[in-house]
């Protein structure tokens, strides 16, 4: 394509846009709103699953040894756990470690047991840490046969409802999304219906004087590429200032240590280029949807 016929082209299509009036506006407000909870939705769910994985993680198995168990069997079991397949590393916490880490947990609450010091009720216990998060509940439930165990408790159940969690709230958002695109999609098309159809005249002559059918479609691409870039503006600076305040001033109040939002460098300008090219291509579905339907050339 020469320059000429693209400047042409790019000429007419952003006439088309202050042809149209409201429609236009319309139009680029369908975009815009779609883009923001495109944008909103994508930034929550991209940082669920991280939080998903800190905590996946993060996820131990918590063996309790057998109150009775001699000194030198709780040392041939830790031998015994270190052995397992897939194990990257075996902890061992006394008894003691154990009454001064539950008194430090509850606090002020926490001095009744101070009371035990002399006479620990608890049990010695093992923490065992898988080389990969997806080991865990094997290596969990081979440690339960071994002799002199008490209980073995491991977090895999909070992972696995967080990530049913983001499955149910990933579904419900591809269904309000898919629905407002559609309405965005149909809006731009019918904007460009109406350009086709009070141009139908010259469009009649051009194909008289030999314009060829992709000569003619070309503006109207051009119209609908603007329409969904244009309404993809608004929703960046929305990702762009809202997730950098989020990342400056709540992301420091939250002393969790597996909630950790994405950095706002480069996560926040990746989302804004992808929002930008989901609007150009919601633009242009619904020219390419217009054009196959209204423009008979």
């Amino acid at each position: 394509m020469k320059f000429r016929t693209f400047t042409r082209h790019l000429r007419e299509g952003t006439k088309n846009i202050f042809r149209n009036g409201w429609m236009t506006i319309a139009s680029i407000g369908a975009v815009t709103t779609t883009l923001i909870l495109v944008g909103v939705f994508l930034a929550i769910v991209l940082n669920l699953n991280e939080f998903a994985k800190n905590i996946e993680s993060d996820v131990e198995i918590k063996v309790l040894v057998d109150l009775t168990t001699e000194e030198d069997d709780v040392i041939a079991l830790g031998d015994q756990l270190r052995q397992i397949e897939g194990v990257e590393n075996v902890y061992f916490s006394s008894n003691d470690e154990e009454l001064e880490s539950l008194t430090n947990s509850l606090g002020e609450e926490g001095r009744a047991w101070e009371l035990f010091e002399q006479d620990n009720p608890l049990n010695h216990a093992y923490v065992v840490k898988a080389e990969t998060p997806q080991e865990t509940e094997r290596i969990a439930e081979e440690i339960m046969e071994f002799d002199h165990i008490y209980n073995v408790t491991f977090g895999q159940d909070i992972v696995d409802k967080l990530f049913e969690f983001n499955n149910y709230a990933r579904i419900i958002g591809l269904v309000l999304i898919a629905a407002l695109v559609l309405t965005a999609v149909f809006l731009i098309s019918n904007t460009i219906k109406i350009t086709i159809i009070a141009r139908s005249t010259e469009i009649s002559i051009q194909k008289l004087v030999g314009a060829t059918n992709g000569f003619i479609r070309w503006p109207f691409f051009v119209e609908g590429l603007l329409l969904g870039v244009l309404g993809s503006i608004i929703p960046i600076a929305v990702v762009l200032f809202g997730y950098h305040y989020i990342a400056e001033n709540l992301a420091s109040q939250i002393n969790i240590s597996f909630v950790e939002i994405l950095e706002f460098n480069p996560f926040a300008w990746y989302l804004s280029l992808g929002i930008l090219l989901i609007g150009a291509a919601i633009g242009v579905w619904g020219s390419v949807m217009s054009v196959r339907k209204f423009l008979k050339v």
